[in-house]
């Protein structure tokens, strides 16, 4: 039975949201259905237009998110559609200059020459009237990444809702568990969920959320015409992989929790992050909009070198430019274009026992240091 208003619990929707009714030799998780063209007469007749496999998922993020699910093929076509759909020549679109490059990169390279204004505001601003002037769109990432900084969904989307414009979030580093936009005041919740919500570092998967119908509808029919379409295959295995995001989200966060107290202080690191850190200068305003914190974390060491020393002492962490799976990763950013420090380097937190962590970091730090 749901609760009060109408949910379930985080555990109990990542396992069940989007399951069909027991039927008897069925099984819990329907498999993928890969026809291209179907009988006629019903719901689903080609399979760019439709899949069973899509809506079980739409409906069990739909849940989580609040919202009305549209599934995509990766976090970048799930961001390009909302674009194309939302977007115009003429029309003003306020960006973060600190969030994920690519997106910055889609902008400027396939959108801007086609007429749009592109503003790019820092995640923590300053957010003034003058910033969201005549936007069409604002589209914030907090936490933001790799800096992990965090912006006031609530007032960010009350000052951009003021100027007309629609407010999406690129929620990929919280996940709709960590926190959900819709209900801090956003129009729009985008992720890619080739990251923590899939979970097992085997697939590339995004979606885009929103309580308005109509827009959702849109995005379903620009999904179409695009043939941006996902794989049943892929679809079938982010489910899965969903029902253990809760699980996985809590290990993540105490492996996180517990690095940064390891981490703190250590003469080989610098500017460590991690909003879920009282000490983090992002965490008062997260811990008001965050229902909990994730396993990525931040910190800088002295050098390339460093990085590259630290990688090969250590006998858990794997260098790799995702995150949010169950293995830890380290990630050093500027060799991909972000605009940050050379030692800069994003750190997942796996799924492994924290103690082991924390001693296999600690001992490859020692090699810095020694």
């Amino acid at each position: 039975m749901k609760r009060a208003d109408g949910y379930w619990g985080d555990g109990t929707a990542c396992v069940h949201a989007g399951s069909a009714r027991p039927v008897a030799g069925q099984p819990f998780l329907a498999g993928p259905v890969f026809a291209a063209p179907y009988h006629l007469g019903a719901e689903d007749f080609y399979g760019r237009q439709g899949n069973p496999t899509w809506r079980a998922l739409e409906q069990a993020i739909g849940a989580l998110d609040r919202g009305h699910c549209t599934v995509f093929p990766s976090g970048m076509a799930a961001i390009g559609a909302l674009c194309r759909v939302l977007l115009g020549a003429g029309d003003v679109l306020v960006l973060p200059s600190d969030g994920y490059f690519l997106a910055r990169r889609f902008v400027r390279e396939q959108l801007a020459p086609l007429g749009l204004e592109v503003r790019e505001v820092p995640t923590t601003g300053p957010w003034t009237a003058e910033v969201v002037r005549g936007a069409r769109l604002v589209l914030l990432e907090t936490p933001s990444n790799p800096g992990l900084d965090v912006c006031d969904l609530p007032a960010v989307a009350e000052l951009a809702h003021a100027a007309g414009a629609l407010v999406a979030v690129d929620n990929t580093t919280a996940t709709p568990l960590g926190q959900r936009p819709l209900e801090l005041g956003a129009d729009i919740s985008v992720a890619s969920d080739t990251k923590a919500l899939a979970g097992h570092s085997d697939v590339v998967y995004g979606h885009v959320s929103t309580a308005d119908e109509d827009l959702a509808r849109r995005l379903r029919e620009e999904r179409t015409l695009s043939g941006a379409i996902p794989g049943p295959f892929e679809t079938w295995m982010v489910h899965r992989g969903l029902g253990t995001l809760d699980l996985r989200l809590a290990r993540q966060a105490e492996n996180a929790a517990a690095l940064v107290s390891a981490l703190r202080g250590h003469p080989a690191v610098t500017n460590l992050r991690w909003p879920g850190s009282p000490e983090d200068p992002a965490h008062e305003v997260a811990a008001r909009q965050m229902r909990r914190f994730g396993g990525v974390l931040s910190f800088e060491l002295p050098s390339v070198a460093a990085v590259e020393r630290f990688l090969a002492a250590s006998g858990l962490v794997l260098p790799a430019t995702s995150f949010g799976g169950l293995h830890s990763t380290l990630d050093r950013r500027a060799q991909f274009g972000d605009p940050v420090p050379e030692g800069l380097v994003r750190f997942s937190a796996g799924c492994e026992d924290s103690h082991d962590l924390v001693t296999d970091v600690l001992s490859a730090l020692a090699t810095l240091t020694g």
